[in-house]
């Protein structure tokens, strides 16, 4: 592998310049979320198609535009490099021959939180960091903790008392010190911080810190690569936290100016529950920032984040591709699961099942038209939520 072009920090709202080298969670002028800049034109030299081609198959093979220096040093538990599956009895169902369907399932822990955790925990371990905690309703916690067992970390997690027992019993099944509180998401992470500020604890929340979002738009290469350099014409992902939309959006950036892809980007939409969509309101409203969602309650944990740090970012990014937001009842997003189930194969997570009912409404709207390309994201494996349809 080639060695990262990691160059400085970036703050994503004001712009301040931040030294790579630091441990550090966000701007320490504006309190927004930080972002890594390469030197992409040192980076284009060796990550091009032909390179490409003889790496393994993980996030891993896109080195030269992820923060780690020591790759040689890096856990790695075979995370990225997911399949983009064709689903011809759901595209006929349809009548949308181009659709694909991203499956993060395969991740190391079943979700796409693999990419992320993969990358910021060891960034943090590189840069000095000695225990991590995180706030998460489920998948993120199971990562962090099976990245942070295999770097030898100590792991804290704080999940909301009413999560599935199967997560709670992955983390603690790997290690991690669990803390249930009486609360949603960022009640949790208020206790991370406290824990953080007290105890020295490295807090790896969601955007909170410069390196989850670098593993999250590994998802954007790939989809690269794998479709011969272009983009697709829509992209489905459910928004909770907004790191791997945010993530992506930047991955098209950067392969521009790697010279791998020209101007045309995705229209992509955000897909939350009804009883969780700030993103959505916010969309809706056009405001640039997305209010906390009072009494947030979804059956899709990934979805239940009534506040983002980096709200702004998912927003830019939305309206900047044309893209938009877009709502689905708990109801409609459980039958769209088995629906996604029983035509394609894939046991999803309710996350996976709202794309596929966004889909469904974008459809009938004439917003998406049935000769696009169109990626609809499943985020995890049905299996964690096995009490939902049993």
């Amino acid at each position: 592998m080639t060695a990262s072009t990691l160059t400085h920090l970036e703050c994503g709202m004001c712009g301040a310049r931040y030294d790579a080298a630091r441990l550090i969670n966000l701007c320490p002028a504006c309190q927004r979320p930080l972002l890594a800049r390469y030197d992409l034109e040192r980076a284009a030299r060796t990550l091009a198609p032909a390179a490409l081609a003889g790496r393994r198959p993980s996030l891993w093979r896109y080195s030269e535009v992820l923060p780690v220096q020591d790759l040689a040093a890096a856990v790695d538990l075979g995370e990225g490099w997911t399949p983009l599956l064709r689903a011809p009895r759901l595209a006929a169902e349809l009548g949308l021959p181009g659709l694909l369907i991203k499956d993060e399932s395969t991740n190391p822990t079943g979700s796409f939180k693999a990419r992320g955790l993969s990358v910021a925990v060891n960034r943090a371990r590189e840069l000095g960091a000695r225990s991590l905690a995180i706030p998460s309703a489920g998948n993120a916690a199971g990562a962090m903790a099976a990245y942070a067992a295999a770097a030898g970390l100590p792991a804290h997690v704080f999940m909301p008392a009413d999560v599935p027992l199967c997560f709670r019993a992955e983390c603690a099944a790997l290690g991690a010190e669990v803390t249930l509180v009486d609360g949603l998401i960022n009640d949790c992470a208020a206790r991370v911080r406290a824990g953080a500020a007290e105890r020295g604890w490295f807090d790896l929340s969601t955007l909170r810190e410069p390196y989850r979002v670098e593993g999250k738009k590994t998802m954007g290469y790939e989809l690269a690569e794998q479709l011969g350099w272009r983009l697709p014409d829509v992209i489905l992902y459910p928004t909770g936290g907004g790191t791997g939309l945010i993530g992506m959006w930047k991955a098209f950036d950067e392969l521009e100016a790697l010279g791998l892809i020209g101007p045309e980007r995705p229209r992509m939409v955000s897909v939350q529950a009804e009883g969780c969509a700030p993103i959505a309101r916010a969309f809706a409203a056009g405001e640039e920032h997305a209010p906390l969602w009072e009494g947030a309650k979804t059956v899709a944990d990934g979805l239940r984040v009534p506040v983002a740090v980096g709200d702004f970012l998912m927003l830019r990014a939305i309206r900047a591709s044309g893209g938009t937001a877009v709502t689905v009842s708990d109801a409609v997003m459980l039958d769209q699961t088995r629906w996604l189930g029983r035509l394609s194969g894939i046991f999803a997570a309710p996350e996976g099942g709202a794309c596929l009912a966004a889909l469904d409404q974008l459809l009938a709207r004439g917003w998406v038209r049935p000769a696009e390309t169109v990626v609809l994201f499943n985020t995890g494996s049905g299996l964690k939520y096995a009490h939902l349809f049993a």
